[in-house]
């Protein structure tokens, strides 16, 4: 069958245009319609679901907060808790007295012995009291206090760890010397976050107990003194 299109140019581009035309209305509601629904969602979440959640989490607010309110060693467990929260600062700042046994034993000759310690943590300073078989050996201990070194994290230190040591007292009688030192230290060898070391100074013999076995006296004697007084 033949079939002749007698419609002219015009009117096939005039259809086409109209077509066209009704193509482009029905996206355009189309997405006036989505941007409008759009719209309505978020305008409903806005205004009804967040704000019924934020009313949800006030009362939530209300309720513990009245809870809080009702215990009655509320300011005690805040305390604690405030406190343990701290522990880590508070511990850093503590001065690390264990120490002192280990520095004593290095530093001490073997022939000397301590009767009494007194550490002023605050003020950086030790005093020493205690026996040695010679004067001479209490000349050693305050030259070895003098003299030492020390390192702070493996990293060697300019100044000296003990400053200002004094032989403040001394005495001597047939069998033995009695002394008093004091010295002030470096803050960093009683400093919880670094590692200390303490160098002795260079010695033809070692002396010190940290360097013998069986030394010829104890480390620390107890103070005649005070126990004949009690």
């Amino acid at each position: 069958m033949i079939q002749f299109n007698l419609l002219p140019e015009v009117k096939l581009e005039y259809i086409k245009a109209r077509r066209s035309k009704r193509l482009v209305l029905l996206g355009s509601i189309i997405a006036t319609a989505v941007s409008i629904g759009i719209l309505v969602l978020a305008f409903f979440f806005v205004n009804i679901l967040q704000r019924q959640h934020l009313n949800a989490v006030q009362k939530d607010v209300e309720k513990y907060s009245k809870e809080l309110e009702d215990e009655p060693d509320l300011d005690k467990i805040l305390t604690i808790q405030g406190q343990l929260n701290n522990l880590n600062t508070y511990h850093e700042q503590k001065a690390a007295s264990e120490r002192i046994g280990t520095y004593l034993a290095q530093v001490t000759p073997v022939a000397v012995s301590l009767s009494k310690l007194d550490v002023d943590f605050s003020a950086q300073t030790m005093r020493f009291e205690g026996k040695a078989l010679t004067l001479k050996d209490v000349n050693e201990y305050v030259d070895t206090l003098k003299f030492s070194t020390y390192t702070v994290d493996g990293a060697q230190q300019e100044d000296k760890p003990f400053s200002d040591v004094v032989l403040a007292e001394f005495s001597r009688n047939k069998t033995e010397a009695s002394y008093a030192i004091t010295v002030s230290f470096q803050p960093a060898l009683f400093d919880n976050t670094k590692t200390v070391g303490i160098n002795l100074p260079g010695q033809t013999t070692v002396t010190t107990r940290s360097a013998t076995e069986k030394p010829a006296t104890p480390l620390f004697q107890p103070n005649q003194t005070e126990e004949g007084g009690q």
